[in-house]
């Protein structure tokens, strides 16, 4: 086991800038990741994890005994100068780009479930990693169309609560999407308003893709024209809209009913 002492140390300066650095995150396929929680999680998935800098009060998950090619331990001091929290936790690791590549044709989960979710433009790391976490409770696919924020934001994987490890997440362009939904036949259901908006309640989800746009513009206008209908969720005629979080998780739940 290896022990780090200095902040200069050349690990700690790799992990600080995968916090920090979309470009440097894309130029090395890697990701950093926070807390015990999350070291818990991607031990349990198998999650390829190449470094971990941890403090003497956490216990390390048994399945990464003699997995992780970088083990160290580091004082309270240096896991502060690493960790991307206000308060670490205790552990802070490095993990390898899972494949996000779209399949080439959808397929049933082993439930029958053949569902999506399609987010355009949403830029608050905190919601999207909501959004994966919800999908993954009733059994959703998610696709992140250009404008997204990073999927391995700190703040997206906090949020995600370990459903990067478990799920695949895909990222793509709109041309993509809709010829993957056509082989399939899936009709695209996007969450606004247009003539044929209909109540989400009246719309059967079961088997579809849904849509939800950023927190400040809704749907872009391509991928409104590329929805076979728009849904609506109903609420009190004061409030305009619900925030993308919020609206995935009752999209979600309606197409769920009754399976659990």
């Amino acid at each position: 086991m290896e022990i780090i002492t200095s902040k200069a140390n050349a690990l700690c300066v790799h992990l600080r800038k995968l916090s920090s650095s979309r470009s440097y995150r894309e130029e090395t396929g890697e990701f950093l990741c926070d807390s015990p929680k999350l070291l818990r999680e991607a031990a349990q998935w198998g999650a390829p994890v190449q470094a971990l800098l941890y403090t003497e009060d956490v216990e390390l998950p048994r399945e990464l005994e003699g997995r992780v090619p970088r083990l160290a331990k580091v004082s309270e001091s240096v896991m502060r100068s690493v960790s991307p929290m206000e308060s670490p936790q205790g552990a802070v690791f490095s993990c390898r780009f899972p494949d996000c590549t779209l399949p080439e044709r959808l397929e049933p989960d082993s439930r029958g479930r053949l569902r999506l979710l399609a987010l355009d433009g949403v830029q608050d790391p905190g919601n999207v990693g909501t959004i994966l976490r919800t999908a993954d409770a009733f059994g959703a696919s998610v696709i992140l169309l250009p404008g997204c924020a990073d999927l391995y934001n700190p703040k997206t994987l906090r949020a995600g609560m370990g459903v990067h490890f478990r799920s695949a997440v895909y990222r793509c362009t709109l041309p993509e999407l809709t010829a993957l939904l056509k082989e399939a036949g899936l009709p695209l259901y996007g969450a606004a308003l247009r003539d044929d908006t209909a109540d989400v309640r009246e719309v059967d989800l079961r088997r579809c893709a849904m849509a939800v746009g950023s927190e400040g513009r809704g749907l872009s206008a391509e991928v409104l024209a590329a929805c076979d209908r728009t849904v609506r969720i109903p609420m009190d005629p004061r409030c305009e809209s619900l925030n993308a979080a919020s609206a995935a998780a009752v999209l979600l739940w309606e197409a769920a009913r009754g399976e659990f």
